[in-house]
């Protein structure tokens, strides 16, 4: 597995894509138990995303993922834009100077992306956030030979439907306690997409 500059900014082209297609459906998630605005927010953020990377050169993949971060923290509403951003920032840190990515600089990417949202967000696995994707997907990529895309897939999927059976604690998500339950979380459906976006770049 490679990831060269033009690979990196067709998942991002791809997870704009995927965002503008199931806005509604990431806004109706985010409204029994969120601020009901989600779907929006991440639809405008990478609807930018996709803009900036479109007018840009690039020589380092870091690069792309840190023009990625800077256009959702300043773009997206809500908590999402700082979190989302945070990720994508550790990321591009963690990749520094790799003109391509292989699996191993992937996965240090991701730990990375992974443990930042956690400080940023002063949670953690279990609570029903956008860490119960990302955790699973960085841990399935570190300990994986090769990428398969459709396990890709499948771990994110898997790992998305997870948070529907779990009790909110962090996040908007926590006011509504027991009742949070029943409900798949808004930043993990969207974390989905973003990784389903990755796993049919590298398929291609």
């Amino acid at each position: 597995m490679e990831m060269h500059v033009q690979d990196a900014i067709q998942w991002f082209q791809k997870t704009n894509e995927k965002i503008q297609q199931n806005k509604d459906y990431l806004t109706s998630l985010d409204q029994p138990i969120g601020d009901g605005d989600h779907g929006i927010n991440m639809a405008r953020g990478f609807q930018e995303v996709e803009k900036k990377l479109k007018g840009a050169e690039y020589t380092v993949v870091s690069d792309v993922l840190k023009d990625v971060a800077m256009t959702l923290m300043s773009k997206v509403g809500g908590a999402s834009g700082p979190l989302f951003g945070t990720a994508f920032l550790k990321m591009s840190m963690a990749t520094k100077g790799a003109a391509t990515i292989d699996i191993a600089t992937l996965a240090k990417g991701l730990e990375a992306a992974t443990e930042g949202i956690k400080q940023r967000g002063k949670a953690t696995e279990q609570e029903k956030t956008m860490i119960d994707v990302w955790s699973p997907v960085a841990y399935h990529v570190k300990e994986a030979t090769s990428i398969q895309s459709e396990v890709l897939k499948e771990v994110a999927k898997q790992a998305m439907d997870n948070t529907k059976d779990m009790m909110a604690t962090k996040g908007r998500g926590a006011y509504f306690k027991e009742k949070s339950i029943g409900h798949i979380d808004a930043g993990a459906a969207s974390t989905y997409y973003i990784f389903e976006a990755l796993a049919e770049t590298l398929k291609n």
